[in-house]
């Protein structure tokens, strides 16, 4: 059964991929859904591949959204909220929660392994299959395996950690959880690996967007380096997508202008290096209610399907305003990203037909400030301080929200990578990111800066539930989320994390 669930998935898959996407792919296996019969050619490969694309594109956008922010404090309930999102939100965590469930991480890992496992012998059945061709294949799977191990290792901390494909039902075995440390590990090797392989260009802009690339998988390294505080290797990674000259960050210089608009919004702007590409006639196709963060954020002012909305944080302290001069602002926090008098969410609004649809994972800025935190880490404060200079200037930063700490001044309080932290929230406003910068800032030197996670908790969760919350907050094993009930109760090797015993 599950060998043929697999396989239908990934006919669906490259089915959805060729027509939303892109004709890098071909249509669907060609020989049916038996797998003795599929790895047979090239095509079967590189639909199995689209597969991969095709089921991050169906989950990614809105989990990493919801596990990504509703946890921090630029986010706040709207009157669409689910209840098991509100109970995050407000720092009630229990193992029966579905938002904790972890498998569709691992079923697009599972799609990965199978690539990995099956890809090599399709070279003695298809001799027009070439090994340059199978390398960068396995490359896009590793990389995509190391990127979802990313986000386990962030959310649970020690996770099963299964490298081989489960292509039959009597291949499902009972895993025990590996440690974190253990985790990153591969992640770092299969990156390492991925690297050397994967393509710099699949020869146009939008197609190097939506795949993996060498300068995805470097700028993933970079963000990997910072969480194991490994700030060389960060900076080195970093650097390699910085001196290739492909990228750069989008500014009109003269004018306010939409730049911004054009680099979150429009999509495959020169600041892009990966970005999800749903397809310009998504829209057309599906209807605008079904893209995928209508469910989230609704469509413009007048939506009833909200769920969330910038929380009052973001207005007075994270954005700010001139109140001298209204047309003095940040860009980043203009009417076409986020609507500063209601709190409304427009980073992600689209129109019918959009053109090109796509949802950014990781672009310019996020090396440049990758590179800010490796150097400030460093020890090298006044070369972070500039580029951060660099970022607000692109941005039209307001005066208001200017710091000027003092280089010497690294990782103490209204330090360096305090301000580092300030700008990524400003830069990445919504996008999934900002739990996981928090804790990667609070964590770094065994829990030095515990109390960016503490001032975190106290302007995020309701009052009468502060106290509650900063007292769970202080534990480190609160920072990560319980394994969800039915798997505890269907593999009897997991060990509930302990925090949630």
């Amino acid at each position: 059964m599950l060998k043929k669930i697999y396989l239908q998935t990934i006919a669906l898959s490259a089915l959805l991929l060729t027509t939303a996407c892109d004709s890098w792919l071909e249509l669907r296996p060609q020989d049916g859904i038996v797998q003795d019969r599929f790895w047979n050619n090239k095509e079967q490969v590189a639909s199995a591949v689209g597969g991969i694309y095709a089921s991050i594109i169906d989950v990614i956008p809105e989990k990493v959204f919801v596990m990504g922010e509703i946890r921090a404090d630029m986010v706040s309930s709207s009157f669409r909220i689910t209840n098991n999102e509100l109970e995050i939100l407000n720092s009630n965590i229990l193992p029966t929660n579905p938002l904790t469930d972890w498998r569709d991480f691992y079923r697009i890992i599972n799609y990965c392994n199978t690539v990995i496992a099956f890809a090599p012998s399709v070279l003695e059945k298809d001799k027009t299959y070439t090994q340059e061709a199978l390398k960068a294949h396995v490359a896009e799977a590793k990389a995509i395996r190391a990127w979802m191990y990313f986000y386990i290792a962030r959310l649970y901390g020690d996770a099963p950690l299964k490298l081989s494909a489960t292509s039959s039902d009597d291949e499902i075995v009972p895993i025990a959880k590996s440690p974190q440390k253990d985790i990153l590990a591969q992640i770092e090797k299969d990156l390492l690996e991925a690297e050397t392989d994967a393509p710099s260009t699949y020869g146009t802009r939008e197609k190097d967007h939506g795949r993996v690339t060498k300068y995805m998988i470097n700028t993933l390294q970079a963000d990997v380096y910072l969480w194991m505080e490994k700030p060389n290797e960060a900076l080195a990674a970093t650097n390699k997508v910085i001196n290739s000259s492909k990228f750069g960050l989008v500014s009109n210089p003269g004018a306010r202008g939409n730049s911004w608009f054009s680099v979150v919004r429009a999509g495959n702007s020169n600041e892009g290096i990966f970005e999800l590409a749903f397809g310009s006639d998504y829209t057309l196709r599906f209807g605008i209610t079904n893209y995928p963060m209508y469910a989230i954020f609704g469509l413009g002012s007048s939506s009833t399907y909200r769920r969330y909305q910038a929380s009052a944080y973001v207005n007075e302290e994270v954005f700010t305003e001139d109140l001298i001069d209204p047309t003095n602002y940040d860009t980043r926090a203009d009417e076409s990203s986020l609507t500063m008098t209601t709190g409304v969410i427009r980073k992600y609004d689209r129109t019918s037909g959009d053109s090109p649809f796509n949802v950014i994972m990781y672009r310019y800025a996020d090396v440049l400030l990758f590179k800010a935190e490796a150097l400030a880490m460093l020890n090298r404060g006044a070369e972070a301080l500039a580029i951060i200079q660099q970022i607000r200037t692109r941005a039209w930063a307001i005066p208001q929200t200017e710091k000027s700490p003092d280089p010497a001044n690294i990782d103490g309080s209204g330090g360096v990578l305090d301000y580092i932290l300030e700008e990524r929230a400003r830069e990445f406003a919504f996008e999934g990111k900002r739990w996981f910068d928090v804790l990667r800032h609070a964590k770094r030197a065994n829990y030095k800066r515990i109390d960016l996670l503490l001032d975190l908790t106290a302007r995020s969760v309701p009052v009468e539930r502060q106290q509650s919350a900063i007292a769970k907050i202080k534990d480190p094993n609160s920072h990560y989320l319980p394994i969800y009930q039915y798997e505890i109760q269907t593999n009897k090797l997991l060990v509930q994390n302990p925090f949630y015993k």
